[in-house]
């Protein structure tokens, strides 16, 4: 086979290439610790600040009482503790904050752009409050994160991460109690400007149809689904410079036959216009599933990953690729597919990078389809060759991305959630005005016959054998009945 030359690049590789120039030019360097501007950790319903060991992340206390806590925007909420926690789980599980009204937590942003906001939830058994009986919304930048959240249906713990890009200089996070439930509540709250280089602005919509280029992404709502270290362990919090967990892939891999994992323990070699450590850690890109060809023969297969999303929504995709097996440059080649559907044709890592063991990644948007599944294969291309490696895959990040509505869960917007508690806060003040009108209006018709009583009762002349001493406790008795309307 004609070996391809080695200045080719992919039209679609380079529109990503341009994509990353945008990193140099903003000035962010691989090299440089992430220190973000915004950063705001509270523990919800505790009076303290907590330090989440083994992270040393420091959690300020939510308490009004608290002098630097200056967030919650709300009256008439509830602490509760839990009495009996477990020795295991996170100390910001051990309060919670309730909420029998709307409310809001209101955080001031001074770094403008794309946001990390995580929300966590834990059940835990309480006298005064059952948290399964909890259903509610939760609004934040005019988006709803989450309608009709239920205690009865959510995991005993549960944090739903979110990627917001925020122009304003504050961000509000409503917790709005819905129409058939009595509260809401939450454990604690993480707001967390996020790298210039995380969501960049352009990716590639792949369907059936083919590649287009897609604009504008950066300035969409995301909520993180699955974020997935292929063929390694997980990752903590501990080792991620943005505090995010990377789970192993072996779950939603449909067949280990035909691939191999691969790990290596050299150094990353991040580049500028490249991945950065806050875009995926080293213990993503040192470890990897592949496929390889053994002798002449190519394999005729690819590897497939299947995630359960929700139709109805668009996702991004985000692959993450570092050559750690290859001999040598220009040796790896192969295709990427979305859905089922080419998604990347003859990848070429050595074009893109110019270097082994340097990583690079691609963002790619999808419609979720009815079939409630979302598929990420790669295989052999054209230019694969034998005895070398034939495809390569290090992590994937799978991303729901907000509807027309302006929402990440239902197709129900802000405004209607908003107008839905705005119309019960009105029948409620209506049923109130209704029984004060009732109570003033029984009053009247009391009083009036109060009056026609007393009215009827001096003019009618006495019995002329009624004594003065029967006279007063009769008087008395009647007058004592009208005193009690």
């Amino acid at each position: 086979m004609e070996k391809p030359p080695t200045f080719f690049v992919n039209p679609s590789i380079l529109l990503l290439t341009i994509s990353l120039l945008y990193v140099h030019l903003s000035g962010v360097s691989p090299f440089s610790p992430f220190s973000p501007t915004d950063h705001y950790l509270v523990n919800c319903g505790s009076a303290v600040p907590t330090i989440v060991d083994p992270f040393n992340r420091k959690f300020t206390g939510d308490e009004s009482s608290v002098s630097d806590s200056i967030f919650l925007s709300a009256t008439r909420t509830i602490s509760l503790t839990d009495s009996n926690p477990n020795e295991n789980s996170s100390p910001v599980y051990h309060t919670t904050r309730i909420f029998t009204r709307p409310s809001k937590y209101v955080f001031p942003i001074r770094d403008k752009g794309t946001h990390f906001v995580r929300l966590h939830f834990h059940r835990f058994n309480s006298l005064n409050f059952d948290l399964f009986d909890a259903q509610f919304h939760v609004l934040a930048d005019e988006y709803l994160l989450l309608s009709n959240f239920s205690g009865q249906t959510m995991d005993s713990s549960e944090i739903r991460e979110y990627i917001l890009w925020l122009d304003s200089d504050k961000l509000a996070i409503w917790f709005m109690p819905s129409t058939k439930s009595k509260f809401a509540f939450v454990n604690a709250i993480e707001v967390i400007s996020a790298p210039k280089d995380l969501i960049l602005d352009i990716a590639q919509f792949v369907n059936s149809d083919g590649v287009v280029k897609f604009n504008g992404l950066s300035k969409n709502a995301f909520e993180t689904m699955y974020r997935i270290n292929v063929g390694g362990p997980k990752v903590t919090p501990f080792n991620d410079s943005l505090w995010r967990t990377w789970i192993p892939d072996d779950n939603f891999l449909e067949s280990r036959d035909g691939s191999r994992r691969v790990h290596f323990s050299g150094r990353i070699s991040y580049q500028l216009g490249g991945a950065s450590r806050e875009v995926a850690p080293d213990n993503v890109y040192n470890s990897a599933r592949l496929i390889s060809s053994e002798n002449a023969s190519i394999p005729a297969l690819n590897i497939t990953w299947s995630f359960p999303v929700v139709e109805g929504y668009r996702y991004l995709v985000r692959t993450h690729f570092c050559d750690i097996a290859s001999d040598a440059l220009y040796l790896l080649y192969f295709n990427v597919y979305v859905n089922a559907n080419l998604a990347y044709e003859n990848l070429d890592l050595s074009s893109i990078r110019g270097i082994l063991t340097s990583p690079f990644y691609a963002d790619f948007v999808v419609d979720g389809g009815s079939s409630g599944v979302l598929t990420v294969s790669i295989g052999p291309s054209n230019w694969s060759r034998p005895h070398a490696i034939d495809a390569l895959l290090n992590g994937i990040e799978i991303m729901k991305m907000n509807n027309s509505m302006r929402s990440l869960d239902g197709e129900v917007s802000p405004a209607m959630i908003f107008q839905g508690c705005h119309r019960g806060n009105i029948g409620v003040l209506a049923a109130l005005v209704a029984v004060i009108c009732l109570l003033v209006a029984a009053s009247v018709v009391l009083r009036r016959r109060r009056f026609c009583t007393r009215d009827s009762f001096s003019w009618s002349p006495l019995p002329l054998d009624v004594s003065e001493v029967n006279l007063k406790p009769a008087n008395q008795q009647f007058g004592g009945k009208l005193g009690s309307v």
